[in-house]
């Protein structure tokens, strides 16, 4: 179930994506001056940063969802930034996008969640029985197969992530976005979720983009960590170096550590 894409420019290990001095406010609120980061064909980049500091921004301006005010947003030799809505389907195509909260239809049975995106963009190239193979493949690969005729109401937490997912692998993404894949997930789910999001890129080979604040989660499945605040990358590298770092900001943050200096009395009058 590997992705069929025929013009692939860039081999793994290479450049798929970079975030060229992209600005981005709204309103009197910058969350983005000068974000320059590059994520590479194959591996798996982690965001972190502080709520607010605009990791699901970023993901949002690569497939579309908000505009850039200036900057470019390249991906596979296009600035997708240009783009208009008609030329954004093939790279909502080729970029699939896991929601925080799965967004599962809550009128539909699991497996037609999980065709949803296919009858939408495929309604003229699959037929029915297609679309039902790939919906059990999907299922099956998140290790849920046979679910198609239960509800979402009857699903667990975890579950429902896990159905998210199917529905987002079965339209055979080039890349894949996760939007805080573990919130609100015990820690026996959010095991789970991290080995599926590990074993999805050795299994298709995907490029992955994980959003996080679940530092667990994040040196779990990463190859190299992004660390985003001040409208700006603060710090790239490595998984095995950006556990090692030293830098203040990226320490307290890894560690949990809130700032000594900060006020606690005024903090709890002001809550």
């Amino acid at each position: 179930m590997k992705p069929e894409h025929a013009n692939i420019k860039t081999p793994k290990g290479e450049v798929l994506i970079s975030f060229r001095n992209v600005k981005k406010a709204f309103g009197p609120k910058v969350i983005y001056t000068d974000l320059n980061l590059d994520i590479r064909r194959g591996e798996t980049t982690t965001i972190l940063g502080a709520s607010g500091s605009g990791k699901s921004v970023m993901l949002k301006m690569l497939i579309g969802l908000l505009n850039a005010d200036a900057g470019q947003i390249i991906f596979d030799g296009d600035d997708v930034a240009k783009f208009d809505e008609h030329r954004m389907i093939d790279v909502r195509r080729r970029v699939a996008y896991l929601f925080q909260g799965a967004a599962l239809f809550d009128s539909l049975d699991v497996g037609e969640n999980v065709a949803y995106g296919l009858r939408e963009q495929f309604w003229d190239s699959m037929t029915n029985d297609e679309i039902l193979s790939r919906v059990a493949q999907s299922l099956k690969l998140v290790g849920l197969p046979g679910i198609e005729a239960m509800r979402p109401s009857d699903l667990s937490g975890g579950m429902k992530k896990r159905v998210g997912l199917a529905r987002t692998l079965a339209l055979q993404p080039e890349v894949l976005l996760y939007d805080e894949p573990t919130t609100g997930l015990d820690p026996i789910n959010t095991a789970r979720i991290n080995h599926l999001i590990n074993g999805i890129k050795r299994a298709l080979g995907l490029t992955s983009i994980v959003v996080t604040h679940d530092m667990g989660t994040a040196f779990a499945v990463s190859d190299r960590l992004a660390m985003i605040g001040r409208g700006r990358v603060l710090m790239t590298a490595p998984k095995d170096e950006f556990k090692e770092t030293q830098d203040k900001y990226v320490r307290d943050f890894i560690d949990g550590r809130a700032p000594e200096t900060e006020d606690v009395d005024s903090l709890l009058s002001t809550s």
